[in-house]
C-alpha cells in the first residue's frame, strides 16, 4: 500500500511541490491508495482532497469535525475561545482575533476519516509502524514509531529548529497542552527514538539534546511568569502582555496558548494558584506555605 503521511497546505505552489516529489519517487497522485494525517491543522490537512485513488483516510478520531466542517463543531469551537477570552481578562478591544477563528480552513482539505487510529496499533498496510498519541502542539497528534530502526514520522510533535507551540483547544476540562506536550516528549525520549522525520525542517537524530534544550527554554519561561506573579496578582492576559509585548497584539491567540500553557506548568508543579473561578487571576504561592 502507497501511503502518504500529511497533506500539505491547499495552495497551487504546495501542490506542484508535492507532485514533484511524487515524481522523483516515480509515482503520481493517482497511486497514492491511503492518506494518513498527524493532526487537523491545515499546512497538514490542505490537500487530503487530491488524490482520486486513497480509498483510506487515516488518523486520530478527532479529525473528523475539523475534514467534514462540522458546524456544530466548529460553532462550539468558537464559543470556547469567546468564554476563554472573557476568563482570561482580555478586553473586548482585541476580540478581533476571534473573528479569524475559520480563516485558516480556506487551506484545509475536505474529506471523511475512514480509518481513526490509536496508540499501539500498527499503521494500516505497514506492519512493523506504530501509531503513538502525542497530544499539545495538537489534541488530534499522532506520530508513527518503528521500533527495528528507531524512526519516528514525527509531524509537527518533535521539531529540530524550535519547540512547537502546545495549542489551547477545546474540552471539558479544558486540555492543558504544554504538560501534554513534555510528557509525551519524554515518551517519545524514552522509546528510544534515533531519527525524526519532522513536518516541518531537516530530519535529526540528536533527539535528546533537542528536546532537553527545548524542555528547558520552556521552564525557563516559566520562571518568567513565577518571577512576575511573586511581585503581584495578575490575569493571564496581563502575564501575556508583560512576557510578550511585542507579539501579543499581532499573535495573541498564539501568545495566549503560550502563556496559559506556562500557568498550567506552574500550577501543576504547586508553585501558583488561581484567586477566582469566573476571571482567571493568578498568584504566586509563597515559599512558606
Amino acid at each position: 500500500m502507497l501511503t502518504l503521511i500529511d497533506a500539505g497546505v491547499k495552495t497551487k505552489e504546495a501542490w506542484e511541490v508535492l507532485k514533484s516529489g511524487l515524481r522523483q519517487l516515480g509515482y503520481g497522485p493517482e497511486d497514492v491508495e491511503q492518506v494518513v494525517l498527524t493532526h487537523h491543522h491545515p499546512d497538514h490537512t490542505g490537500l487530503v482532497d487530491e488524490f482520486p485513488r486513497a480509498q483510506y483516510i487515516s488518523g486520530d478520531e478527532g479529525l473528523q469535525p475539523w475534514l467534514m466542517r462540522d458546524e456544530t463543531y466548529l460553532q462550539r469551537y468558537e464559543q470556547f475561545f469567546y468564554d476563554l477570552f472573557n476568563q482570561c481578562s482580555i478586553p473586548e478591544e482585541y476580540h478581533n482575533a476571534l473573528h479569524g477563528l475559520r480563516a485558516p480552513l480556506v487551506y484545509s482539505g475536505i474529506g471523511e476519516l475512514t480509518t481513526p487510529l490509536h496508540e499501539g496499533e500498527n499503521l494500516p498496510g505497514h506492519p512493523g509502524w506504530e501509531v503513538i498519541e502525542t497530544k499539545g502542539h495538537a489534541q488530534t497528534h499522532l506520530s508513527f514509531w518503528r521500533p527495528q530502526s528507531g524512526v519516528l514520522v514525527g509531524g509537527d510533535h518533535l521539531l529540530h529548529h524550535i519547540s512547537p507551540n502546545p495549542l489551547i483547544e477545546p474540552g471539558n476540562p479544558r486540555p492543558k497542552p504544554l504538560l501534554q506536550y513534555r510528557e509525551n516528549v519524554r515518551k517519545c525520549v524514552g522509546l528510544g527514538v534515533s531519527q525524526v522525520l519532522p513536518g516541518h525542517g531537516r530530519c535529526f537524530s540528536d533527539v535528546r539534546e533537542t528536546t532537553d534544550k527545548q524542555l528547558k527554554k520552556q521552564e525557563e519561561r516559566a520562571d518568567q511568569v513565577l518571577k512576575l506573579l511573586h511581585q503581584k496578582a495578575l490575569t493571564p492576559f496581563d502575564i501575556c502582555r508583560a512576557i510578550f509585548p511585542r507579539q501579543y497584539e499581532k499573535q495573541l491567540n498564539l501568545t495566549m496558548s503560550e502563556t496559559l500553557g506556562q500557568i498550567d506548568f506552574l500550577e501543576d508543579q504547586g508553585l501558583i494558584q488561581p484567586l477566582e473561578d469566573q476571571k482567571l487571576i493568578y498568584q504566586a504561592i509563597p515559599v512558606s506555605q
